[in-house]
């Protein structure tokens, strides 16, 4: 490593939070397929919407939640509308912008999915701290990464 860069273990401490966070969204996602829901991917976008409100949010707000692609959200949005789960309307104040708000049935989709997605986050990321501290650790660690100030 060169002076300015990262240490030994600075780099396997990268790999190593990448294959973690890899293992444990497979790991839920798996879980989630078996119980017969969509993909994470759609309770994501539907709980964003559900905390944006009637008013819902711009499609470049929503990925700036989600750190998807553009393209991935456009597509996903087109799934979500076709299945009655979000509708579209124009933005106020842009008449060629739209907001994205979530539906009745979105809701319903939320609620149902919940349960299992919750017991799958204890399952594969809960159950592996020895106590609620260790939790609070890993919460922190990764907001100093998250940090972009």
């Amino acid at each position: 490593m060169s002076e300015n860069g990262p240490s030994e273990i600075v780099v396997k401490s990268w790999a190593r939070l990448i294959r973690a966070a890899n293992e444990a969204l497979s790991a839920v996602e798996s879980d989630l397929k078996r119980a017969g829901h969509p993909p994470l991917a759609w309770y994501d976008v539907l709980l964003e919407l559900r905390r944006a409100g009637d008013d819902g949010l711009r499609p470049f707000e929503l990925e700036r939640e989600l750190l998807l692609a553009q393209h991935n959200v456009s597509r996903l949005i087109d799934r979500l509308e076709g299945k009655g789960l979000v509708h579209r309307r124009p933005a106020d104040d842009d008449r060629r912008g739209q907001r994205i708000a979530i539906t009745e049935p979105g809701l319903k989709i939320l609620t149902k999915m919940w349960p299992d997605y919750a017991a799958a986050i204890q399952r594969h990321v809960g159950a592996k701290f020895h106590d609620e501290e260790e939790a609070q650790q890993l919460y922190l660690l990764t907001g100093r990464i998250l940090d972009r100030t």
